[in-house]
């Protein structure tokens, strides 16, 4: 699939999710690589343009360029926005009490802290992402770093295999005190996610080396 076809998808993507205004988004894809430009109204549209993108067939990798303007006036206090992010963390089921710390500075948040599980991790920034005034979130949660059990490269890889997303045959997993590393081949950049979260489900993950090539 060329660059010129693959661009038209995105878009096409893009303008058929109705969650975003993709009026002001602009797509150019060179060699796979799509980068998003211009502007939406809130981060959650930035959030979801990228993982939209992902999804279609033929983009090898993103940069995302997109710029947050909120409409108007609206301007939002750091403080403010710092106090809504802690009660929605507070408020989330799959998230301890009093763990994840938050900073706020000129709209954007950064999580720290550290947690057990990578889906956690994710919960955390999922909580704070769609809050009014949030421009960008970075996310430094760490994970805990469990015993990892001497299977663990077989757990993974029986997930993977349980895992309709995924050509299992096409990859190898291995793992040492907790780092696990893939290599292999994959489609497309969804199924390389696809791979990442089942690698990041498995007990005593604290890091994972992707060298997965996409073809």
């Amino acid at each position: 699939m060329n660059d010129k076809s693959v661009r038209q998808n995105v878009i096409d993507a893009l303008d058929w999710e109705p969650s975003i205004d993709s009026a002001h988004i602009g797509v150019a894809v060179d060699r796979g690589v799509a980068v998003l430009s211009g502007h939406v109204p809130n981060y959650a549209q930035k959030a979801a343009a990228e993982r939209i993108a992902k999804r279609v067939k033929g983009v090898a990798a993103i940069v995302d360029e997109i710029t947050v303007r909120y409409p108007g006036s609206s301007t939002h206090r750091d403080e403010d926005i710092a106090a809504r992010a802690v009660q929605a963390l507070n408020w989330d089921v799959f998230l301890p009490d009093n763990v994840v710390q938050v900073k706020v500075s000129k709209g954007w948040i950064t999580l720290s802290g550290e947690l057990d599980w990578d889906y956690q991790r994710h919960a955390a920034e999922a909580a704070v992402r769609n809050l009014r005034g949030v421009i960008g979130v970075s996310n430094q949660i760490s994970l805990k770093r469990h015993v990892s059990p001497a299977d663990v490269s077989h757990r993974i890889e029986d997930a993977l295999k349980r895992d309709a997303s995924v050509e299992a045959a096409r990859i190898r997993v291995s793992a040492s005190d907790g780092k696990v590393t893939l290599e292999g081949k994959v489609h497309s950049l969804h199924e390389r996610e696809a791979v990442e979260r089942a690698v990041w489900a498995a007990p005593g993950v604290h890091s994972v080396v992707d060298h997965l090539a996409i073809g």
